[in-house]
């Protein structure tokens, strides 16, 4: 016997992965201008030196890592519901990555040395 009734099927949200993806690439990206800014400017790398023993790489760190976690946090509320173009995020998130790979690359950064 064949059941003919429909059945309802039920679609997996994503944005919730979608934004935890996005916010990785942002915080690399947020590093990576950290880095360039802390090499552009002479007050901007002394105030990020938050840690004496590590110098301004610990300011940077942290503020990379603020930047990830209030995306995540404002993506991950935003979508938390939704499903979204898992491509185009993906895509997004590889770009913001690149360019923070970028920015901390010695010899794209120290063009912008003070």
């Amino acid at each position: 016997e064949i059941n003919m009734t429909p059945q309802t099927v039920e679609t997996l949200k994503n944005g919730k992965a979608a934004a935890a993806l996005l916010a990785g690439g942002i915080g690399a990206f947020g590093i990576g201008l950290m880095t360039v800014l802390a090499e552009a400017s002479g007050a901007i790398k002394t105030a990020r030196t938050f840690l004496k023993p590590g110098g301004s790489l610990s300011g940077k760190t942290t503020v990379g890592l603020l930047i990830w976690l209030a995306a995540w946090a404002i993506l991950g509320n935003l979508w938390k519901d939704k499903e979204v173009s898992f491509g185009k995020v993906a895509l997004s998130a590889f770009i913001f990555l690149a360019l923070g790979f970028l920015f901390t690359f010695p010899p794209f950064f120290y063009l912008f040395e003070s």
